[in-house]
Formats: C-alpha cells, sequence, structure tokens
C-alpha cells in the first residue's frame, strides 16, 4: 500500500528554505525603511481607508510626477497571517517607472472566509483604481496570487470598467485550485467546504476574455507551488486570453518575490509590459 500523501508538507514553505525564520523579520525591516523614506518624500498616503473594517486600509505610494498607471499588490499569508506593513518595499520596481502602487490589508481567516476575501480585494482595487486614472496591473503572492487571480476570473467581484483598465496580472506562487487545502491542518481556519474551494478556485474558473496572465513561480519552490502555477496558465491559456508561466531558476517561495524592488528585474518588467 502506497504511503498516504502528506498535503501539510506540500504546503509547508519555511521548513524548507534555509534560514526560513529570518525572511519575515527582513522584510519588515526592508518595508519601514522604504516606509519612511517615501514619508519624508511626501510620497505616501498611508492607511487610506476602503471599507468598514479596521484591516480594509491600504496603502498608496506614489511616483516622481503624474502617475502612468496603478500597480496593486496582494500580499500572502494563507489567508492567515500579514498585512500591508511588510510589502512597502516591493514598490520600488513599478515606482521607477512612474507608476503608483497600492498595498492592501484585508481582513483575515478565520474572520474572514476566502470568498470574503475575494470581496475585500475587489473593493480595495476599485478604491485605489479611483484615486489613480489610467491602466491597472495587478499582482500577488501566494495567498495573494490567488486573490489577483480572482479579479480576472469570470465571477470577478470588479465591475466592469474596473476590469476593462486591467492591462496585466502576475499572480506569484499562486495557489489556483484551493480544493487540496481541505486536506491540511490549515482548515481547521479556513473552513473551506467543497463549494467554496471550487467556487474560489481561478483554475477552475474562465478567464475573462481578453485577459494577459503570467503566472510566475520559483524553480526552487516546493512542487505543489510548481504544479498550480503550472495548472493555471494551462488551463487558462485554453481560453480566448493570453497566458503563460515562468519559472525563475533558483528562487524559493520566500525569495521569489524580490523582483518586484527592482525596476530593471525581470517580474518588475514583465508586470509593467515593459
Amino acid at each position: 500500500m502506497s504511503a498516504k500523501f502528506d498535503w501539510d508538507a506540500a504546503y509547508s514553505n519555511g521548513a524548507y528554505i534555509p534560514g526560513g525564520n529570518d525572511f519575515p523579520p527582513r522584510w519588515k525591516g526592508l518595508a519601514a525603511d522604504f516606509r519612511t523614506e517615501m514619508t519624508t518624500a511626501g510620497r505616501l498616503r498611508a492607511d487610506i481607508g476602503y471599507g468598514p473594517h479596521e484591516r480594509n486600509v491600504l496603502d498608496l505610494f506614489m511616483p516622481r510626477g503624474e502617475a502612468k498607471g496603478l500597480v496593486v499588490f496582494v500580499h500572502g499569508g494563507f489567508w492567515m497571517s500579514f498585512d500591508k506593513s511588510a510589502w512597502s518595499h516591493l514598490a520600488k520596481g513599478p515606482l521607477t517607472h512612474g507608476f503608483a502602487v497600492a498595498i492592501p490589508s484585508y481582513v483575515l481567516c478565520p474572520q474572514a472566509r476566502i470568498s470574503d476575501i475575494t470581496v475585500q480585494i475587489g473593493t480595495a482595487i476599485t478604491h485605489a483604481a479611483g484615486e489613480v486614472p489610467g491602466p491597472v496591473h495587478l499582482t500577488g503572492h501566494s495567498a495573494g496570487g490567488h486573490l489577483v487571480a480572482r479579479m480576472v476570473s469570470s465571477t470577478s467581484p470588479l465591475g466592469q470598467p474596473i476590469r476593462h483598465r486591467i492591462r496585466k496580472t502576475v499572480p506569484i506562487s499562486a495557489l489556483g485550485d484551493l480544493r487540496p487545502l481541505m486536506k491540511t491542518r490549515m482548515n481547521e481556519t479556513f473552513h473551506l467546504d467543497a463549494v467554496e474551494a471550487r467556487l474560489e478556485s481561478p483554475a477552475l474558473l474562465e478567464p475573462q476574455e481578453g485577459i494577459d496572465v503570467t503566472a510566475w513561480v520559483g524553480g526552487a519552490e516546493r512542487p505543489e507551488f510548481v504544479r498550480q502555477s503550472t495548472l493555471l496558465a494551462n488551463i487558462w491559456s485554453g481560453f480566448e486570453c493570453h497566458a503563460d508561466v515562468v519559472e525563475e531558476a533558483g528562487k524559493h517561495h520566500f525569495d521569489v518575490i524580490d523582483g518586484l524592488a527592482d525596476g530593471e528585474h525581470p517580474l518588475t518588467r514583465t508586470l509593467l509590459c515593459l
């Protein structure tokens, strides 16, 4: 008899990354330094409310001069940890090319269901897009990758005017099929059932016609994250849209986002269609 597959291990990132515990404090330090820099320059509009909950707030980083458009970055943490404050430094890359960057927080599980978080992110993007005219580019990491992919699926909570402004979506290490998560201990927090898992899985939904999506994943990530990114790109490429996958060599789940802090990194250039 074959051994039972360990779904908890499949989604466990830090345990398989050397020095994995050092990354969250490093992110917070880099983000705090960048927030100070942007505050001093008068280019950070912090804690803009977009909803009724205390976590329904976003930070808006403004470029020098008139913004060419808006980038929205949605953080990960399996929908149950982190907030906007740890990721501010990832706005650097798009800012160097003249794009404003919005980074929202959202109510986490178990206070909210994943389907509720989808609606929150739709509201956050809509609010941010009301602050910055022009094209909208979406990216997010891990659970945040799932959320931005949901924004360009057929059942997106976004209204058509905002959907039509979206030029590029880059889900990073995204979770496209939520059904396996029901087999993990994390589901004691998610409370996912089969219906919600199916309705919230981008890979099981049709993409919006005409969208441009690149699923980005690290080549050194857990195999499940590579599988999930490839799955999303493969399924969506069968529809009337552009969908592909980039596997960045040598990158694991915690450093695959670093490219967003560099204006010339392929991740940033892909996101901005440069």
